[in-house]
């Protein structure tokens, strides 16, 4: 059995995983699905202090707390800044890394430094006297099933500034952790205007990377929960 550990992205919650967890449950494996404080089902914890320290401790405390070893750790969207951020208490925990269409962060690099593109949304650094703007609004996104859009998209909520403003920190470039290393792209956009290609690329490039693609839009675990499952479960043979 394997244990997965899988970080939604933003604007999300664990219930982003929700047509993936039984899949990978009816081959036999643990999944663990921690909601990131302050979005998600944890959005009543939403407020200004929350960056992205406090989602880093929130998966590595999901690790600690249940003992948690050999896992395989995926971090979707955003949710690649917060599994590079673990590493530094959990790398010795992790035995595949998963990035799905993700931020891949050096040390000292935020969302907004990786995408600028992203600035248009979200207010500037410093921004933090009274009565400034906290909350980013969640932009759209593409679900191939209506049915889906309609359950998921109430389900979107704001998200905190300093998630996005806040650089991760981490002591070695990620190739260079002891552990397996996968990319998966969704091809058909890049909602960041460019850093997930540029991840995608970085990887492509390495050999300390599996690269894989996947015919889809950004929301990978609800449009393609299928072949995100067949992947996943390769990586847990």
């Amino acid at each position: 059995m394997t244990t997965f550990v899988l970080v939604h992205g933003a604007w999300g919650g664990a219930h982003g995983f929700h047509l993936l967890r039984p899949r990978l449950r009816a081959a036999g494996h643990d999944v663990v699905t921690p909601s990131l404080t302050g979005i998600g089902e944890r959005a009543h914890l939403a407020g200004p202090w929350v960056d992205l320290s406090v989602h880093v401790r929130d998966v590595v405390n999901a690790v600690l707390y249940e003992d948690l070893r050999e896992i395989v750790l995926l971090g979707f969207s955003y949710g690649g800044m917060v599994v590079t951020g673990a590493l530094e208490e959990i790398g010795d925990r992790v035995r595949d890394l998963v990035y799905l269409d993700a931020f891949v962060p050096d040390d000292g690099r935020s969302v907004v430094s990786l995408a600028p593109a992203l600035a248009a949304i979200v207010p500037a650094p410093g921004a933090d006297g009274l009565g400034a703007p906290w909350l980013v609004p969640a932009p759209e996104r593409h679900y191939d099933d209506p049915a889906e859009a309609a359950w998921s998209g109430p389900r979107r909520s704001p998200q905190p500034v300093r998630t996005f403003t806040e650089p991760v920190r981490l002591t070695r470039p990620v190739e260079e952790w002891p552990l397996r290393r996968t990319y998966l792209r969704a091809v058909r956009e890049d909602v960041t205007g460019g850093a997930f290609a540029a991840a995608a690329a970085r990887a492509r490039r390495s050999a300390a990377w599996r690269y894989v693609e996947i015919d889809s839009t950004h929301l990978v675990p609800q449009n393609r929960p299928d072949e995100l499952a067949r992947i996943l479960l390769d990586l847990a043979e």
